[in-house]
């Protein structure tokens, strides 16, 4: 019976892993070439991914690669330090992940607010759709985001009046359609075969029956792709390039480590152990540094394709990771077959698919200062760089958590002749500082007046030196006495 079960296991993963490499394949080649790199190198990161990382503990299911969240990033570090500088970039990512991982701070990525991971995948998306509009018609980027969306009209333009631009926008709006339309498909055909490697095939026969005059993409070799960083990579760029370290930590581990709990329910099985899988994720981002490919995390994608194909066990994202390195390996000349407007339509679908349009729509019903800090933080990443989006992003969520912390309540009785009574209720920190003032600046000075600070679980140094500022104040300009009352470190 045991041995009936594990080969039903084996038949499982088996298969289950065919499903990954068929899905995989693609958005490794996309992936790469959006963000301006060899093809190979995307290759090089999910071979990675699966014989490495997938042998480790953490999330037994998860599949790990190169990811559409790090186009945008890694494309910026390409443009601002050069190719030869990914590797390092790439090193010091997975050391540091390493380093938090020893410090057990995996857990400590879910306490990141969703607004900022939503709204980090939101401008990711944006700037992927925005980017990679150009790719599908063959023409090139600008270099910043203003200048990309400033562009969109002129884009438009030479697509209506260009037929070279029209054959390769054609190819890639075509590959769009049949990824949207594919899941739509009765039976079990959208199960069988995964809808990007479909509309990509599907993309590279129609170019060649029709000999379109599309761009393809670029094969150099699996072994030249490799790119060992030197020590001028590493010590070349000082602290210019901490910034793109931190946010290449930041965003490759919080989107494994939200993917990990999104996979979690998608089966039954053994939970993710959050420290392991950032562990295992800085094992690979390490290996891929020294090999100088493109950095990893846990695909959404390739892990929900695994989930569903049947895999039981780590096998099938193992054995997923020596497919591609077979194919890479025997069929590297197939890749210049692909168009590159293909790639980008493959793109596009994924970057509107990181925009979570629903979970928005319901954010901005329930939670509007939420979604308030998810709509600034995309636009920031679409208009300045990834970097400055996430940071801007973190600030506002403390800054909107400081403010809603901080809420108090100001009662007063007027109490007719007798003295007036002003009760505070909550927590009186600085940032609620001109309400109160506003409210005690308007009290009579002809009656006595009683301050109740016991309702106040918290009162910061500001607030306490202001109301002690306004006392003195109030009795110095001829006002009745005023009495303060609660908590010694309150009325101190």
């Amino acid at each position: 019976m045991q041995t009936a079960l594990s080969c039903a296991s084996l038949r499982r993963d088996v298969v289950a892993s065919l499903v990954v490499f068929l899905v995989a394949v693609p958005l490794c080649i996309g992936v790469a070439v959006a963000s301006g790199v060899p093809a190979e190198v995307g290759l090089v990161t999910g071979i990675v991914g699966g014989v490495l990382v997938g042998s480790l503990p953490g999330s037994s299911l998860q599949v790990s690669g190169p990811a559409a969240g790090l186009t945008v990033l890694v494309y910026e570090a390409v443009t601002e330090f050069g190719i030869e500088a990914l590797g390092a970039i790439v090193l010091a990512t997975g050391v540091l992940q390493l380093v938090l991982a020893a410090l057990r701070c995996g857990r400590w990525f879910r306490a990141i607010t969703v607004a900022v991971v939503q709204g980090i995948l939101s401008g990711i998306g944006l700037v992927l759709v925005i980017g990679q509009a150009y790719a599908m018609a063959d023409t090139a980027s600008p270099d910043t985001g203003p200048e990309r969306i400033a562009g969109l009209g002129a884009l438009a333009a030479r697509i209506a009046s260009d037929t070279t631009a029209l054959a390769a926008f054609t190819v890639g709006a075509g590959t769009v359609a049949v990824l949207v339309l594919w899941k739509r498909l009765p039976g079990r055909v959208p199960t069988l075969l995964p809808g990007p490697l479909v509309a990509v095939a599907l993309a590279t026969a129609a170019v060649a029956v029709f000999d379109l005059p599309v761009a393809r993409v670029e094969v150099h070799g699996l072994v030249d792709a490799i790119r060992p960083p030197g020590l001028d990579d590493l010590t070349g760029h000082g602290v210019a390039i901490l910034g793109t370290v931190l946010a290449f930590t930041l965003v490759a581990s919080a989107e494994s480590l939200f993917s990990a709990a999104a996979v979690d329910r998608m089966h039954d099985g053994a939970r993710t152990h959050y420290d392991k899988e950032l562990m295992a994720q800085g094992v690979g981002n390490t290996a891929c540094g020294l090999l100088g490919a493109l950095p990893m995390t846990a695909v959404i994608i390739r892990s929900a394709a695994n989930v569903q194909a049947g895999a039981r066990t780590k096998l099938s994202r193992v054995l997923h990771g020596v497919w591609l390195l077979v194919f890479a390996a025997v069929f590297p000349t197939a890749l210049e077959l692909i168009p590159v407007s293909a790639l980008g339509g493959l793109l596009v679908h994924a970057g509107v698919r990181l925009v979570p349009v629903r979970d928005v729509r319901q954010l901005w019903r329930e939670h509007r200062g939420e979604a308030v800090v998810l709509g600034a933080t995309a636009t920031a990443i679409v208009v300045t760089t990834m970097f400055e989006g996430v940071l801007l992003g973190l600030l506002l969520a403390v800054a909107k958590t400081a403010w809603e912390t901080s809420y108090v309540h100001v009662e007063v009785d007027d109490g007719g002749e007798h003295a007036v009574r002003v009760r505070l209720c909550g927590n009186a920190t600085f940032l609620r500082l001109p309400r109160i003032l506003d409210t005690l600046e308007a009290l009579p000075k002809d009656r006595p007046i009683d301050l109740d600070l016991t309702g106040l679980r918290h009162l910061d140094h500001a607030c306490r030196t202001a109301l002690r500022t306004w006392a003195d104040r109030h009795n110095e300009e001829g006002g009745t006495p005023v009495r303060m009352t609660g908590p010694r470190s309150a009325a101190a």
